[in-house]
């Protein structure tokens, strides 16, 4: 990767500010060999929680966020077949937490911990995050209150993008219904 000019953050965030408002609030500085940098703006509306199997440092530039969490989770160690022909890791257990990140506080969150990042209007952070192996696994989990609304646009989403659907092994795509 070639050296880029260092860039003013202040005055990158003062110009480009438009890019952190919903619906994406986030933009990639640098997506490097090794690290992404995210810089990520609030509000946001989001109620998922997510795996990383790398561990993600965050940065709150302005403002605070809330980053919820779920400690203390175990995954089995084998994958399961799901309904949708899927073969998925099983997350047991845990204790659901809040950890407040104020401004000017860092947070590093380890790997493989269930987490949904919170951001509030007018927030800035910063999120670093390793490169993902071509391995990785895509897991998508949410707190459901409503399984008949929440659950629809995840079936949806995955019966209409063919490379959700493929697997990353052995190349076979599964039927999207």
């Amino acid at each position: 990767m070639p050296l880029l000019k260092p860039i003013n953050f202040t005055k990158w965030v003062e110009e480009n500010g438009d890019r952190l408002k919903p619906p994406v609030n986030n933009y990639c500085l640098y997506d490097g060999g090794d690290v992404t940098v995210m810089v990520v703006g609030g509000p946001n509306a989001r109620n998922d929680y997510h795996i990383n199997e790398t561990e993600e440092w965050f940065y709150q530039v302005k403002g605070a966020m809330t980053l919820k969490v779920v400690e203390g989770t175990t995954r089995s160690t084998e994958r399961h077949p799901t309904p949708e022909g899927l073969r998925a890791y099983q997350v047991h257990g845990g204790t659901m937490r809040d950890i407040e990140i104020g401004e000017g506080e860092m947070f590093l969150l380890p790997a493989n911990t269930p987490h949904n990042p919170c951001r509030y209007a007018n927030t800035v952070g910063i999120v670093l995050e390793q490169v993902r192996p071509e391995v990785t696994i895509r897991e998508v989990t949410f707190h459901c209150t409503d399984l008949g609304t929440q659950l629809k646009p995840i079936i949806e989403e995955w019966m209409t993008h063919p490379e959700l659907r493929k697997c990353g092994e052995c190349g076979k795509e599964a039927p999207a219904k």
